[in-house]
């Protein structure tokens, strides 16, 4: 099992953007992050690269509080009761990570089979990251021994 923890405002993969030629590029502040994420996950995880076995990765996205939330609300977001409806989405969120930690943990990110996603507010925003190989559900192995 791999760890990992980026500490930072999380931040979302944009739409791409098109030159002149009509070649898409990814927004400045999605490259950026990418680049971070690839650079302090690279600080954190000194192994060979994963390929040709399956993985599930776990990705928790913590954003940051706005300043103006009253106290009660404070405490519903830090006890997990309250969660962020707003954008960036999820998926977002994970396009980015887990691009930027291709070439980093994994050589393609072919190879995770099972991505669970989750996002939360925090008074330190961060993004943890799990990477375990896959095991299957026990009701998919009962089905494929027939």
């Amino acid at each position: 099992m791999i760890s990992l923890t980026i500490y930072g405002e999380p931040v979302g993969q944009g739409r791409p953007r098109f030159n002149r030629n009509g070649h898409a590029y990814d927004p400045k502040k999605s490259r950026d992050y990418k680049e971070f994420v690839a650079y302090t996950a690279a600080g954190q995880y000194h192994g060979k690269l994963l390929s040709e076995k399956p993985i599930e990765v776990y990705l928790a996205i913590y954003r940051s509080n706005q300043k103006s939330t009253s106290k009660i609300e404070r405490d519903r977001r830090a006890s997990g009761v309250s969660v962020p409806l707003v954008k960036p989405d999820v998926d977002n969120y994970a396009k980015g990570i887990l691009d930027a930690l291709t070439g980093v943990i994994w050589e393609d990110d072919n190879i995770i089979v099972h991505l669970e996603v989750r996002k939360f507010y925090s008074d330190l925003p961060r993004v943890e990251v799990i990477v375990s190989d896959y095991t299957p559900p026990e009701s998919m192995q009962k089905e494929n021994k027939v």
